[in-house]
């Protein structure tokens, strides 16, 4: 993500600001000052060399190093210590790296007279929009402490949700990858030694075991195709999924299949209730929550419903009935949502609804798992068991003209 250095002029006063922000183009720039109340004067993309924070720094800092930052920070502001002290000692008590330059960043613009929003807000690798939003929320409302307890909280559900999810999806790859590893190695080492014993007694070969010698000849003499195809297949689809056409097919496809599309429809809803929730009860008006929820859905398809709710509300319609038209949202979800929006207790009912649905995930994911384990059986019984007996089927044919 580029680095960008921006001259703006405060609409407040007139004076004129300068500083550097860490986004991905020149309009979310303009897009951030405008947030901030100030009108874009120049900006030009930062020299490589310019690091703030280390944010030029390649991954991002993990969620568990943000939610012990965030309870401790919480911790040290509720028993009085100063913002800036309480960063300092952050910064120099954390085993991450990048952490640990980036709070010493955010000592630095605090410093300067920056807000601690703004401060968080020019470090998107570590600290999101949705963190940065209730910050700002936190600040204005002087319940900072509570409010960052809030989000350490709600970062540990969503990081325990998306553990959940990612690992209903590791045992059916490890046990795929196990089964692609032993046909190949059959198919590569195995197969050409018994192909070669038929061929020295000039035995008529039954047809799965042709099949089989086949498939042994094609791997080893084409494994280079083979692999480009896979590799162009790969490349072909990240690149399509790159595009928003591509993420809206491929989340909707996603979201409709057997099994994993429930899985994924129910974290889905999960996340948007509590990052909704959450928002709200924080302080942050609607319309933003909305945008940052939408945001972070992870998925083209519940993005587009939540904008579209977004849309609603500012023309002073309900959240609940674009959210209905998507189709993506269970009916009791939209009941839900509509209830709470009658009632003016939004906030409870969207974290009812995400208690709900994290429970609703852990009992899909175990019903996955439950459901792979014999169908994975099955699958390399059918595979493996089949090659060997189509390589054996010769064998007891010559053990029967022996006889």
């Amino acid at each position: 993500m580029p680095l960008f250095e921006y001259t703006a002029r405060n609409a407040a006063n007139g004076q004129i600001q300068k500083g550097q922000v860490d986004v991905k183009s020149r309009e979310e720039v303009s897009a951030y000052l405008r947030k901030n109340r100030m009108m874009l004067v120049s900006v030009r993309e930062a020299p490589k060399k310019v690091s703030l924070g280390g944010s030029m720094g390649k991954g991002r800092v993990k969620t568990r190093d943000i939610v012990i930052f965030t309870r401790q920070f919480a911790t040290m502001i509720n028993a009085g210590l100063p913002l800036v002290q309480s960063l300092t000692i952050l910064a120099d008590q954390t085993e991450n790296k990048l952490l640990q330059e980036v709070t010493k960043a955010v000592v630095h613009d605090v410093e300067s007279g920056n807000t601690l929003a703004d401060a968080f807000s020019k470090h998107p690798r570590a600290f999101s929009s949705l963190y940065v939003n209730m910050v700002a929320a936190g600040e204005a409302g002087g319940i900072l402490d509570t409010i960052l307890l809030r989000l350490a909280t709600f970062l540990e559900k969503s990081d325990a949700l998306i553990r959940k999810v990612k690992g209903a999806m590791i045992y059916p790859t490890v046990i795929f990858s196990v089964a692609f590893i032993a046909i190949a190695v059959l198919l590569i080492f195995v197969i050409p030694t018994f192909q070669s014993m038929f061929a020295s007694v000039n035995l008529e070969l039954p047809l799965p075991t042709r099949v089989v010698i086949g498939m042994s000849h094609i791997l080893i003499g084409f494994w280079w195709a083979i692999a480009g195809t896979a590799a162009g297949i790969v490349f072909a689809l990240k690149r399509y999924y790159a595009t928003t056409d591509g993420q809206r097919r491929i989340d909707g496809m996603l979201l409709k299949a057997p099994v994993l599309g429930d899985i994924l429809r129910k974290s889905a809803v999960s996340r948007f209730t509590r990052t909704l929730g959450t928002l709200i009860s924080s302080g942050v008006s609607i319309l933003d929550g909305l945008e940052i929820t939408a945001k972070t859905a992870g998925n083209m398809v519940i993005h587009d419903a939540v904008m579209e709710s977004r849309q609603s509300i500012a023309g002073g319609e309900t959240i609940s009935a674009p959210l209905a038209k998507s189709q993506v949202f269970p009916p009791m979800v939209i009941s839900m949502i509509a209830v709470g929006e009658q009632t003016g207790g939004l906030d409870e009912m969207l974290t009812k609804i995400a208690d709900f649905y994290d429970e609703e995930v852990d009992v899909a994911v175990s019903s996955l798992l439950s459901l792979m384990e014999p169908v994975m059986i099955v699958v390399l019984g059918v595979l493996v068991g089949g090659m060997v007996v189509a390589m054996y089927l010769p064998i007891f044919d010559m053990m029967n003209a022996v006889q």
